[in-house]
């Protein structure tokens, strides 16, 4: 069975998208932790990070690189920080959440509840720098 990124890669179920290119995905986290927080796929499906071939790691790493400079331009934010935990989900994904301070990166913090018009105004403004 498709885990859930695959079907929103494949366009089954809808995302807020802001990035693509013929290996990778990136897209809103649906509950966000920031303004901006963004989930960067392989477009094939995969578990676990370290079961990345060493080219698809490395490639997967630079677009998350490529994406996170666009958030960077749309979101105000200190820094971009990155985490890879993969429990939640059995498909490789790297969240990239704009922070101004460390503590930002608790998973335990409240997320941030955002309207639609919102993620949608986010998301283009993030395609537009990307």
């Amino acid at each position: 069975m498709a885990s859930i990124f695959s079907k929103i890669v494949s366009g089954e179920i809808p995302s807020y998208k802001v990035a693509e290119n013929d290996k990778f995905f990136a897209f809103l986290d649906i509950n966000p932790m920031a303004k901006g927080h963004t989930l960067v796929i392989p477009k094939q499906e995969t578990d676990y990070i370290f079961d990345l071939d060493d080219t698809t790691l490395s490639d997967i790493n630079i677009f998350a690189k490529r994406v996170a400079k666009a958030i960077e331009k749309a979101v105000p934010c200190k820094r971009i920080g990155l985490m890879v935990i993969g429990m939640e989900v059995p498909h490789v994904h790297i969240h990239l959440i704009p922070i101004n301070k460390e503590s930002d990166m608790i998973l335990s913090n409240p997320r941030i509840k955002l309207g639609q018009s919102e993620f949608e105004s986010i998301a283009q403004n993030i395609r537009k720098n990307f």
